[in-house]
């Protein structure tokens, strides 16, 4: 069976549970060579063992991605070996605290914006060139429609989304002519850890599963879905725009 990403490589964030592990197990399954980052070693060690169960490879890179020069090393590294980054997954996030905006510590702040929107402004900084190289270079970052809906206490998330929303779209804008694009993607309430610590009542049962989300986004890699600068959501079974 031909693989639609054989030859690719894609890093993906946040990959060590949840959307992100998902999301490298799609792109693994298709053939790509996984660059898997996230803070959770044992995490990493597991997708890593599913993907050469798939015949697939991956390279695990433990790091937080608010150590900006750490990403900057693995730019660098991923320079060094690969030449090239194919597929560019922003995806690890933090939920920060849900409370009245004027409640939130600077501490809490800072936190969630490293993480939410300067981690990902730090990748795209460290990541440009290495796109630009490939074919078709194809960054997505997940975002929420908490940025658009601004609804009360959820100032934080609403505000770090909102800001990674306008680094993406600009940053696309700025390929217009390049064979490079950059996209968001929306999804509805997902069945993550996450979501289980905002909603701990919830049944999860009821919900859409990471991997529902991570299948619904392959098109945006291999090609077949051709946006640049583009908001897609996630419906529970497909993207829309």
């Amino acid at each position: 069976m031909t693989k639609l990403l054989e030859g690719k490589t894609a890093l993906v964030t946040g990959a060590s549970r949840g959307i992100g592990y998902a999301i490298a197990k799609v792109l693994a399954e298709q053939g790509a060579h996984i660059i898997a980052v996230a803070r959770t070693v044992g995490g990493l060690e597991e997708l890593d063992d599913e993907i050469q169960k798939m015949g697939s490879s991956a390279t695990l890179v433990p790091l937080d991605v608010s150590d900006f020069d750490g990403l900057d090393r693995m730019g660098k590294a991923i320079f060094d070996r690969w030449g090239k980054l194919d597929i560019l997954v922003g995806n690890a996030a933090a939920l920060g605290i849900t409370t009245p905006i004027g409640h939130i510590s600077p501490k809490k702040w800072d936190t969630t914006m490293a993480v939410n929107i300067t981690a990902n402004w730090r990748l795209i900084r460290s990541m440009d060139l290495l796109l630009q190289k490939a074919d078709a270079g194809r960054a997505v970052f997940l975002t929420s429609d908490i940025a658009e809906k601004c609804t009360a206490y959820w100032g934080l998330m609403a505000t770090s989304k909102a800001a990674l929303d306008a680094l993406v779209k600009t940053y696309a804008a700025e390929n217009n002519t390049t064979s490079v694009t950059a996209n968001l993607v929306s999804p509805c309430p997902i069945a993550t850890a996450m979501r289980s610590k905002i909603m701990p009542g919830e049944d999860k049962d009821t919900l859409p599963k990471p991997m529902d989300l991570a299948q619904a986004m392959l098109p945006l890699f291999t090609g077949e879905l051709e946006g640049n600068g583009v908001t897609y959501r996630f419906d529970g079974k497909k993207l829309s725009t």
